[in-house]
């Protein structure tokens, strides 16, 4: 039974998002403050974490930048939790290594949901060649990225999204089905969520992040001849 670490100040909230983790077969855990939390840390190791922004004594990006940079912990998945819905703070998230986020108040089917396709796409493959695309080039199997002999950290939604652009090169894929395969169900209302995403990969890549090409009204496209 996969383990979810819940780290939350607000307790209504808190035993909100137990009750449905535990009423879909998680064991949980939560906490109210980051020292509990990394308290907890010691004892045992989450399959997840849900993270809120907004914590008494240390911000949830602060703590989130500890975990990654932590080898044990780095590629841990998280998803951060926040009251906050200007693209900066979600950038922030992102740019710090967040998984995914949601925004409160968020409905208790779109929290499960976004758990459920984390931790199956956090499942392992087996074993495949690696994905180029002109200069980049992702291990799918070790899941790490080069661009230009560069390497690049991204988090695990990244290394999704760029994956499945990749693997379609040439080929412009629709926001909506982007948002699919990447998110597993359809986030009405939420698709800055992909533009965000998007936005910082290609600052990520660098150079090489020219290679996503925006289809205006459509959606995307990994194009592996685009020009500097």
């Amino acid at each position: 039974m996969k383990m979810i670490y819940i780290v939350e100040d607000d307790a209504n909230i808190r035993e909100i998002e137990t009750f449905a983790l535990n009423n879909c077969g998680y064991e949980t855990k939560g906490f109210e403050c980051a020292a509990d939390f990394f308290r907890g840390m010691q004892d045992e190791k989450p399959s997840l974490i849900l993270l809120d922004i907004m914590l008494p004594d240390e911000d949830g990006i602060t703590v989130l930048k500890k975990l990654r940079q932590a080898h044990d912990t780095k590629k841990l998945p998280v998803i951060m939790v926040t009251a906050k819905t200007t693209e900066i703070d979600k950038v922030k998230g992102l740019d710090s290594g967040a998984d995914d986020y949601i925004t409160k108040p968020f409905g208790v089917m779109e929290l499960i949901s976004r758990v459920k396709s984390l931790l199956r796409r956090m499942e392992p493959e087996g074993e495949e060649m690696p994905l180029l695309l002109s200069e980049i080039v992702l291990d799918t199997a070790g899941r790490t990225c080069k661009a230009a002999g560069r390497p690049v950290e991204l988090t695990y939604k990244e290394f999704e999204l760029l994956s499945l652009l990749i693997r379609n090169k040439g080929i412009v894929l629709t926001r909506d089905a982007l948002m699919e395969k990447i998110w597993g169900i359809d986030f009405i209302g939420e698709s800055r969520t992909l533009d965000v995403h998007i936005k910082t990969l290609r600052k990520k890549l660098g150079d090489a992040g020219r290679h996503i090409q925006t289809v205006r009204n459509v959606g995307y496209l990994a194009d592996e001849g685009t020009e500097k």
